[in-house]
């Protein structure tokens, strides 16, 4: 089963404060897509130490959508990049288009 990103830890940060709680998630739906585009950009580029740092930002944005294997994941990839190496291109993807679909649906 695939880890779904959700809202908890946004909803545990911003307790009853809902201005703070909807200004979070404007900011991770402004943020996510430009990030995604840069990150993309330096893979086609051939610049995988650029892609490095994108996914490092990109990463702690999983977190915060309660996506700890994600985290995880993001954290080899990056290693993985910063070596020169884009083997886990595809399962990273993958974990991309999750977020991406479920911040239209917020």
């Amino acid at each position: 089963m695939q880890e779904k990103p959700n809202l908890t830890y946004i909803k545990e940060l911003a307790g009853d404060d809902l201005a703070f709680e909807q200004k979070f998630i404007k900011i991770l739906k402004d943020e996510f897509p430009v990030e995604t585009d840069v990150y993309y950009k330096s893979i086609q580029n051939h610049e995988p130490r650029a892609a490095a740092e994108i996914v490092h930002k990109l990463k702690h944005k999983f977190n915060i959508l309660s996506m700890e294997k994600a985290y995880a994941f993001a954290v080899k990839y990056e290693e993985e990049l910063r070596a020169g190496r884009t083997d886990m291109y595809s399962g990273f993807s993958k974990i991309l288009n999750t977020i991406e679909d479920y911040l239209k649906t917020i």
